[in-house]
């Protein structure tokens, strides 16, 4: 299998859904969207652009399985695997506040081999394909340099579900304020990992997440020559669902008291 080449092709779907995607955001009204649980929501756009991509990417590679957010097509993990979030970052692209994605991933025999990350309003293809590095519309990019927290811009999402204890996200948070440059919650995981992955952002961390939250970013910051792992610290695996992403240099600084606040203290999920 090339990886280049298919990565590319599948670029140049997640470009062709992503004008879709930006054709609408004018378009959707409040008669459109579905709350499928609390503050997540769903509307028509999410749905056709999932059967877009499906129905593309099933023409690349006919054998492959699905594991999609909407459902759409029957979920099935095989030895060729796509992992698709058609629009992630909805409730920002219903709010129309510029900042929600297309993530694509392929997992070939348990292993990311593809991923793909499209910023539909800013037009930006993040990619990358197992050990061919990591780019942004044909530039190769890296995870940042930083080295000194004071000198980071640390991004985070909160849980949607009432079951996580606030108070110890609360203690994580205040402790990035006293000793990180700034703290973001931009509502976008995948955008969030492929902008640590470009040297945007210096560290990404966040609990309560699927696979096709993920898959794509955390390939894009590994190719980037980055560390991605769960809160626990051991290597992050899609059924994880929490995960800490930043450099090689930064780990332990980002590490360490999302540890001592998250896992030490019992208030992991």
């Amino acid at each position: 299998m090339d990886l280049k080449k298919l990565t590319l092709q599948v670029c140049e779907i997640s470009e062709r859904v992503a004008v879709f995607i930006q054709s609408q955001v004018l378009e959707v009204g409040a008669k459109d969207i579905v709350e499928k649980e609390k503050n997540s929501l769903v509307s028509y756009v999410d749905e056709t652009a999932e059967k877009m991509l499906v129905q593309e990417l099933t023409l690349l590679l006919p054998d492959a399985g699905f594991i999609t957010e909407e459902n759409t097509i029957a979920q099935e993990s095989k030895s060729l695997t796509w992992i698709i979030d058609p629009l992630d970052g909805t409730t920002n692209y219903l709010q129309q506040i510029p900042h929600y994605s297309i993530s694509i991933a392929l997992v070939v025999d348990n292993e990311l081999a593809i991923g793909i990350v499209y910023d539909v309003a800013m037009k930006e293809c993040f990619y990358a394909w197992k050990n061919g590095g990591c780019y942004i519309n044909d530039r190769k990019i890296e995870v940042s340099k930083k080295v000194d927290l004071s000198e980071c811009i640390i991004v985070t999402g909160f849980p949607y579900n009432a079951e996580y204890d606030i108070k110890a996200y609360i203690k994580i948070f205040t402790h990035w304020i006293e000793h990180a440059r700034g703290i973001r919650r931009l509502g976008s995981a995948a955008l969030d990992l492929a902008y640590v992955a470009a040297g945007r952002l210096d560290a990404y961390y966040e609990s309560s997440l699927n696979a096709w939250d993920l898959a794509a970013g955390i390939l894009l910051v590994r190719e980037a020559g980055g560390i991605t792992t769960n809160f626990a610290g051991d290597n992050y695996s899609l059924n994880t669902g929490d995960v800490i992403a930043t450099n090689k240099d930064l780990y332990e600084k980002i590490h360490t008291p999302i540890k001592k606040y998250l896992i030490d203290n019992g208030h992991s999920e």
